[in-house]
């Protein structure tokens, strides 16, 4: 089914690399961020919003989509890119980090993990098989294999135990996949992309050991990508990021590596600098709609008092649409009046903010002046709320 995908490593400096990734609904440059569409949608701003940020890809979700609207429909629509309007590249979760935050109302046993709907309250199955079904339904370009993900924090035999679980049902699921591309008629409903990729998930806490053999074991697999799950889950910072040195070691060089659900903007950095090609996470979006701006600075509160007369833009270096028409007062405004329009412009702002990250980051590798530049991000980039 992965025969329009491929992906190239076209740059390198030192750990960091510039690639491409192609799909059969386009390319996306690597390192690249996508902005989560949970439900087809990405909170607050339009499909023609993204395109005009230059958004390549964006990610969606298969536990949501199953539940409502159904992955039948869709594909009796003509797929996911059709039924949301959406001509580039897709990634779909596998929904195991849905059913991992659904705590007491799930069960999980080796065969998958039956839940509740929070729809309606009705039972449902979630199985390394019939999530690559629902996707090859959905039709995106990156399909996620089902693992699960672990809390934190765990044990080491715990983690373990859920590893090992990861792996049975990696292999499940990967065969199921390529079941479907050798015979799509045994799918009960229509493949709506044939050239959709199968990427697998990594897991094993904050155990190198068990990361490492969750890694050889997962490659052995021959999956057309790789991602490292479990992380941004509680861990202290500095051991994401010594789990993520760890695990990119162990996988190969020549397939595109995912990052999911990290971060904030030095997260993106750093862990580039450790061989990440792909990432995306909610905070662009939640922080914006939370009235939380990300700048170059750092993060900028804009509902904070002392902004109801300042006339300046949010980040006086950025281009985007926001900030080369709107004052910190007036988006202070909109906001405390609970505009639905403050959202927009903040998210608009926010995506624009991680995507030039990425372009930059881009340029810096291809130039050869990662580190430089590694090095200046740090200098003015700051978690805290800018005062």
């Amino acid at each position: 089914m992965a025969k329009s995908f491929s992906f190239q490593v076209l740059h390198r400096d030192s750990g960091a690399r510039v690639g491409e990734l192609r799909t059969s609904h386009g390319r996306v440059h690597t390192p690249a961020f996508a902005p989560v569409g949970t439900r087809g949608a990405v909170r607050g701003v339009t499909h023609r919003d993204l395109l005009g940020l230059g958004t390549e890809l964006i990610l969606a979700n298969t536990y949501h989509l199953h539940l409502r609207p159904g992955a039948s429909l869709v594909a009796r629509s003509g797929g996911l890119h059709r039924f949301i309007g959406w001509d580039k590249p897709i990634l779909t979760d596998s929904g195991g980090y849905q059913v991992f935050s659904l705590g007491a109302s799930r069960r999980i046993d080796e065969d998958g993990v039956a839940f509740r709907s929070h729809l309606d309250g009705s039972s449902k199955r979630l199985t390394p098989e019939n999530v690559a079904e629902i996707q090859a339904q959905l039709g995106s370009d990156i399909a996620m294999v089902f693992d699960e993900c672990t809390s934190y924090p765990v044990s080491e035999e715990e983690a373990e135990s859920s590893m090992q679980r990861t792996l049975r049902w990696a292999r499940r699921g990967r065969d199921r996949f390529l079941s479907i591309a050798d015979r799509p008629t045994s799918l009960d409903g229509e493949v709506t992309n044939p050239g959709q990729a199968q990427f697998g998930i990594v897991q094993g806490s904050v155990y190198e050991r068990l990361r490492e053999h969750s890694a050889q074991k997962t490659v052995a697999l021959g999956f057309e990508g790789f991602a490292i799950g479990g992380l941004s889950v509680g861990e202290p910072v500095d051991v994401m990021y010594r789990i993520v040195s760890s695990t990119t070691a162990t996988l190969p060089d020549e397939r595109v590596r995912y990052l999911m659900g990290t971060g904030m903007p030095d997260d993106l950095v750093e862990c580039v600098a450790r061989g990440i090609d792909l990432f995306d996470c909610v905070i662009p979006t939640r922080n914006g709609r939370n009235g939380q701006l990300l700048t170059r600075d750092g993060p900028l509160s804009i509902k904070q008092a002392r902004f109801a007369e300042d006339p300046g833009p949010p980040d006086p270096s950025c281009r985007c649409y926001t900030c080369q028409h709107y004052s910190r007062a007036y988006l202070r405004y909109l906001y405390v009046s609970g505009e639905m329009t403050a959202s927009t412009l903040n998210t608009l702002h926010n995506i624009h903010f991680y995507l030039d990250t990425m372009r930059r980051i881009r340029e810096a590798i291809a130039f050869g002046t990662f580190e430089r530049f590694r090095q200046r991000f740090h200098e003015t980039f700051s978690r805290r709320s800018r005062s």
